[in-house]
């Protein structure tokens, strides 16, 4: 009986230091690694650019009295001409959560150039041609990380010739009028950050450039001053490519 009894108590004393020893050698369950999501696109800072695409001028002739050749107001009709643009962009533009605002100036070269038979006399010919366009714009848009979509508005030039040719002369120019004029302009673009700190967009503007009075002074065979009213509007489809200086964004990690 003396010998169970001792070898009870042995196996319970066994048995009570196995237990903690093993509790201690469990594995404790490792705590997950924080996720960390990829960054977000920051459209903070400056940026230059170049862009190229198509664009269309209207224009509309009036020749107004000058009471030598022209008596009254005669309407000369309206003529439009398409052709290539191409040119540059440099701006700022700042975030605020998905809310992004910036400013920028544009200028491109054009070749927007239309010659037709005067309705007034049909031994002339007038030809206009818009060779520059310059767009001073302020932006707000609205961003998805690196997709941003932006209204944009402000002051619009153009750079212009418009000419008078003599049909009996080969097409000889009798007189000439530059002029650069200015106006207003709206327009919309998407814009993607494919890569950091790079960008590619989409944009449209329309050019409301409004009326403005020239003066020709003809030599021969007329010795007489022409002047006429032409009204302008422009609308430019461009394809753009940007850089932005600064960081991309920091990575995003997940809190508990």
């Amino acid at each position: 009986m003396k010998s169970f009894l001792l070898a009870t108590v042995g196996l319970v004393a066994l048995v009570g230091i196995a237990g903690p020893a093993s509790a201690a050698d469990m594995a404790v369950k490792a705590r997950p690694p924080a996720p960390v999501l990829a960054p977000i696109y920051d459209w903070t800072g400056f940026y230059i650019g170049a862009n190229g695409g198509w664009g269309q001028s209207r224009n509309c002739w009036d020749f107004v009295n000058d009471g030598v050749f022209v008596l009254g107001t005669f309407a000369e009709g309206c003529n439009s001409r398409s052709g290539g643009v191409a040119g540059g962009q440099i701006g700022y533009r700042w975030q605020a959560n998905q809310w992004v605002f910036g400013v920028e100036a544009q200028g491109d070269w054009a070749d927007l150039s239309h010659t037709r038979v005067s309705l007034l006399d049909p031994t002339l010919s007038l030809r206009t041609k818009t060779d520059g366009i310059g767009l001073f714009t302020g932006q707000i848009g609205y961003a998805w990380n690196a997709a941003l979509l932006y209204i944009k508005g402000g002051a619009a030039v153009t750079s212009n010739r418009f000419s008078i040719l003599d049909n009996l002369n080969f097409g000889a120019e009798l007189a000439s009028a530059s002029s650069t004029r200015w106006g207003g302009v709206v327009g919309v673009g998407f814009e993607y950050g494919f890569a950091p700190n790079w960008s590619v967009g989409l944009e449209y503007d329309h050019l409301f450039m409004g009326d403005a009075n020239n003066t020709f002074t003809i030599v021969a065979p007329f010795a007489a001053v022409l002047n006429n009213r032409v009204s302008q509007d422009v609308d430019m489809v461009t394809l753009r490519l940007n850089y932005r200086f600064g960081g991309y964004g920091a990575p995003v990690a997940a809190r508990y």
